[in-house]
């Protein structure tokens, strides 16, 4: 495993520093002293390169990925995993907003809370479906105009669930909340349900990655009860279009 010291380091650098020892052979990479800079492992297309973050990065990390990997020992800024189409990013702490902005393969875990408008325009596409696992809350307009994949929310550090306006303009993709449905406002284009045993099917490959990664336990998970939030219509907006 190799180690690079980010401190004070322009991400445009410090991105071809890492892709450099990834074409290399590196298949581990350790970054340490992150502190803000943006679009880490922007296109990165090493599928089986992991790579290490100590501290903070900047917006859009792992923006277009391609099969990588990257673990952040931190919390992360706004737009986590925008456009993603492969691989795997995993935080042990928080999330800004728009984490997952139309993201359309590979799959995020935060083990924390994300702010707003996480999901917004997540789809699926061809054979790629995304997903998230958030291990504590959402703020307000979860999922927006979400078009495919999955979220789940755990809930697992307390407060509010999820905020207001969660669904809002959501066509595709489900949502699964941990907990009882929360006091808010939801968009009117959603219902909520109680699981079927084939959506615990769906969920579980996800919850014991989730337990594996931050330690937590499978058993305190699954001792609350589920449920998801689906569309009700494909075509949100169909009445105000101009024919």
């Amino acid at each position: 495993m190799v180690e690079i010291d980010a401190g004070g380091m322009y991400y445009r650098l410090l991105n071809e520093k890492i892709k450099a020892l990834a074409r290399s052979g590196c298949k581990e990479i350790t970054v340490r002293n992150v502190c803000g800079q943006r679009y880490i492992g922007a296109g990165f297309d090493f599928k089986d390169l992991r790579i290490n973050l100590y501290g903070t990065p900047g917006n859009d990390l792992g923006v277009f990925i391609n099969g990588t990997e990257i673990l952040v020992n931190g919390n992360v800024q706004d737009g986590t995993g925008n456009t993603m189409n492969s691989g795997r990013i995993v935080v042990y702490g928080d999330a800004g907003d728009i984490t997952g902005h139309s993201m359309r393969g590979g799959e995020i875990f935060i083990k924390g809370n994300v702010g707003y408008r996480t999901g917004i325009h997540m789809k699926e596409y061809k054979d790629m479906r995304p997903v998230m696992v958030i291990g504590g809350t959402a703020g307000e307009f979860l999922g927006e105009y979400m078009a495919g994949g999955m979220i789940i929310i755990l809930g697992l550090n307390g407060g509010n669930l999820i905020g207001n306006y969660a669904g809002t303009g959501m066509h595709g993709g489900t949502i699964y909340i941990r907990g009882k449905t929360p006091d808010v406002i939801f968009g009117k284009e959603i219902k909520i349900f109680d699981l079927e045993e084939k959506d615990y099917k769906t969920i579980m490959p996800y919850l014991e990655r989730f337990a594996n990664y931050f330690d937590c336990s499978l058993e305190k998970i699954y001792e609350t009860k589920f449920r998801k939030i689906v569309p009700v219509t494909h075509r949100p907006y169909g009445k105000i279009y101009s024919y």
